[in-house]
């Protein structure tokens, strides 16, 4: 994982940005980024292309760079035969969910690293994940699959060829969808049901080892109980979050979630930390606490975005992406999870006896260790940090009050904290992500105004201001990546969609109109180059982005929300908030562009759900009409803060400004003044407005009453 090595010649990646390419810039295989450099060789040499997707913190990928990669046997093997081409899937989101797609249409799953061969003409016939050097458990191995690739390509063409047309054929053709029925109450219905029965009542989340976070199901459960009333889907909600704090996936000590458990009790980890992770978790915590005012929620919220401004914030404002999982131990190896696991002698070098005690009591330390070895299943004399159960339920066998509890714990979690920092810390992705931003400004701006904490807007407003400084074209579009003083790559509906998100948020955060105004810009963007006019619904990439197989339109929601099912969402509130029937209608479409997708499994699509639910409603729309300054004013909108109202809009009409500005997006507030000089809330549900009202209780009372 070395990114230079004076003794080696490096290869094409020595001049990228990304810290995966530069991981492997001295590697002895000839390596290539992807680009126009490559192809042409691969054309002229009459070679296939051998491409590997992975990312800088993907822990196989470091295996199978160390097993094969840096492997001179190996390396020359795959000079011979192949030009090689290493791709960031980050960093080029398009390539990688194209040949993700051709992964799994061809094998049947998918993960990182990925391996596809394929012709000069970004045409695929071979597809795998991890290949170890050697061939096991039948499957082969590097030096046996690179020799017989070899011989299929020279002296099999023909078979190559009419493979990779059959595929191609399919996989253009599974892309194209017509547009279906609108999805409705049954659809919502039918996914809660869906989640229902796959509902772990003992540990929590929603589905057996490994058990990821999924936030945005808790986003969609929160809905539907606010919505049905239905107190099992809080239920599965608190159970979950509760669950996920207290275990191992949660960094006890410098805060932060980890990616998820390999088992199903949220114990061991795995332990690289992915910001869109941190955003979406904040999102779910933050929401959880409006809806039960429980402090827990809260709490976990402000612990994630501590770690996040605290070890993953640029100088300039954007938000690194991940760190490793893997560190260097007191061998000089690399092992997964070395930062983060504590043996018993640590924690007696580090803590008084009677800090000791309690630590090894409240967070499950044992003497051989808490956790066993995923690849020999022994102990490693090694413990992960995790609670049994809240420290609340501890109070009553510790002849102490919570609180002095709490202050207790939280002088023990810095002392450890101050000792880990000494250890070699895992590697950190530093690159800057437009779509992964847009997320963690959403999130700070949500709990912002939740909270009241003006950091968060601050750093929300400078992650912003850095993107439309740093990562524009020269013509005002969006660019994905920016790193090392240099932006690059444009923009994909994720940039586009999550960014909007952010903006929307920040906006209901601080009330200023240029983040309106930049959201409106965006989303006409993006229906203008991502729009597809014949079936509905967003591509993936622009109109006028690179040429690749195909392409493709997406709407899962797997580690992190779909774009489509974000811009839906997105295209809802704008509606709303600009009166633009245009936005609504495009919604609609989004929506029925997938349904054969999602009808039959509507749980695999949660985010599109929370569409759904602000889509079927009962959805708000609250304009305030006031002095922004004045208290009555500040009053009505701590009002709608403090209560869960997920299906809102809220728009500020300001008395003492020049309203022009909010005119311009929204022109039916000049219709809306604040009444003899008092703040005043107009509340419109679905679209029936209701009589403007300048007390609180009033309004809270007409946004309950729907």
């Amino acid at each position: 994982m070395s990114f230079s090595d004076s003794s080696k010649k490096p290869n094409k990646l020595i001049h990228e940005k990304s810290p995966y390419l530069l991981q492997h810039a001295y590697n002895p295989v000839d390596w290539y980024p992807w680009g126009p450099e490559a192809f042409e060789k691969a054309t002229n040499e009459d070679k296939p292309i051998f491409l590997s997707i992975g990312y800088s913190t993907c822990h196989w990928c470091h295996v199978m760079e160390r097993e094969s990669f840096e492997d001179p046997e190996v390396a020359e093997l795959m000079n011979d035969a192949f030009v090689s081409i290493k791709v960031d899937r980050e960093e080029r989101p398009d390539i990688d969910k194209i040949y993700m797609t051709v992964g799994q249409a061809m094998t049947g799953r998918g993960g990182w690293p990925l391996t596809i061969i394929m012709t000069p003409e970004k045409k695929p016939f071979f597809a795998a994940t991890y290949i170890p050097k050697r061939g096991r458990f039948g499957n082969a191995g590097m030096l046996e699959l690179i020799p017989a690739i070899k011989e299929h390509w020279n002296n099999k063409r023909k078979e190559v060829l009419d493979s990779v047309n059959t595929i191609t054929q399919a996989l253009q053709q599974g892309i194209v969808g017509k547009e279906g029925e609108d999805l409705g109450k049954l659809t919502l219905a039918t996914a809660y049901a869906q989640l229902l029965k796959r509902f772990d009542e003992k540990d929590g989340g929603f589905s057996d080892a490994p058990k990821f976070p999924t936030p945005h199901i808790i986003l969609f459960l929160l809905r539907y109980w606010k919505r049905t009333g239905s107190e099992k889907a809080l239920q599965m909600v608190e159970k979950t979050l509760q669950a996920m704090r207290l275990g191992g996936i949660f960094d006890q000590i410098g805060f932060g979630f980890h990616r998820y458990s390999t088992d199903y009790f949220w114990l061991l980890p795995h332990f690289e930390k992915m910001l869109y992770d941190q955003a979406m978790l904040t999102l779910a915590y933050t929401e959880a606490y409006q809806a039960t005012k429980k402090i827990e929620y809260e709490s976990t919220a402000r612990e994630i975005l501590t770690y996040v401004l605290r070890d993953m914030t640029d100088q300039l404002g954007g938000f690194y992406s991940a760190e490793d999982a893997d560190s260097v131990d007191e061998n000089g190896k690399m092992v997964e999870g070395k930062f983060y696991v504590w043996k018993e002698s640590e924690l007696k070098e580090t803590l008084e006896k009677d800090e000791v005690e309690l630590i090894i009591k409240l967070y499950n330390i044992k003497k051989g260790g808490n956790f066993l070895e995923q690849a020999t299943q022994q102990r490693t004399g090694e413990n992960i940090l995790h609670l049994s159960k809240p420290l609340s339920e501890f109070v009553p066998e510790l002849n102490l009050t919570l609180e002095e509890l709490e202050k207790t714990i939280e002088k023990i979690r810095i002392k450890l904290f101050n000792m880990r920092e000494k250890r070699p810390h895992p590697h950190k992705d530093d690159k800057i992500l437009t779509d992964w931003n847009g997320l963690m400004i959403a999130a700070l701006a949500k709990a912002a105004r939740v909270f009241k904490i003006p950091e968060y807007t601050d750093a929300a407003q400078k992650a912003v201001t850095f993107i439309f400084k740093e990562m524009r074209r020269s013509d005002g579009r969006l660019l994905h990546r920016y790193r090392d003083g240099e932006a690059a790559n444009l923009s994909n509906i994720d940039d586009y969609a999550f960014l909007i998100w952010g903006l929307l948020e920040l906006y209901e955060t601080t009330f200023d109109t240029n983040y309106l105004k930049k959201a409106v810009e965006l989303i006409n963007e993006l229906m203008k180059h991502f729009w597809d006019d014949a079936n509905g619904g967003f591509y993936f990439t622009p109109d006028d982005g690179e040429e690749l197989l195909f392409r493709q339109k997406e709407i899962y929601d797997g580690a992190i929300p779909s774009g489509n099912s974000v811009a839906m969402l997105n295209l809802l509130r704008l509606g709303q908030i600009t009166g633009n029937s245009e936005f609504t209608e495009r919604a609609a479409s989004v929506g029925r562009a997938f349904t054969s997708n999602v009808k039959t499994l509507p749980s695999a699509f949660t985010q599109l759900m929370v569409a759904l639910e602000f889509a079927i409603g009962p959805s708000c729309q609250v304009t305030i009409a006031g002095n922004s300054q004045a208290e009555d004013t500040k009053q009505l909108i701590s009002a709608l803060r403090n209560q869960f109202f997920p299906n809102k809009i809220v728009i500020l009409n300001p008395t003492d400004q020049d309203p022009s500005d909010i005119y311009q997006i929204a022109d039916y507030v000049r219709d809306q003044p604040s009444i003899e000089g008092k703040a005043t809330a107009y509340v419109c549900i679905n679209d029936f407005c209701k009589k403007p009202v300048t007390k609180v209780s009033a309004m809270l009372e007409q946004l309950a009453g729907n």
